[in-house]
């Protein structure tokens, strides 16, 4: 996986491994984020995690919250916490 500085040093401060980064970016929901970026956040994906996590997914769903913003090239821009719904525009 291919983070900008910027997104390496948010995913240190906000406690996102970059497992679950990679989890959101092979299971997670996408829409636009404007400027050729993709917003990727967990709607109804946790079905898809514990299927492909097994027993190890009840340990990962506490840790599903949240989104990352990935560029044309899918380099992680930011990450952060979902604490309300998801906008649409």
């Amino acid at each position: 996986m291919n983070m900008t500085r910027h997104a390496s040093t948010r995913s240190q401060q906000r406690c996102i491994p970059p497992m679950m980064i990679d989890l959101l970016i092979q299971f997670g929901k996408s829409e636009s984020a404007g400027s050729g970026a993709t917003k990727l956040f967990d709607r109804q994906t946790r079905k898809q995690v514990a299927a492909y996590a097994g027993s190890l997914a009840s340990l990962l769903d506490d840790h599903l919250d949240f989104y990352a913003v990935v560029g044309p090239d899918m380099q992680v821009i930011t990450v952060g916490h979902r604490i309300e719904r998801m906008k649409r525009h």
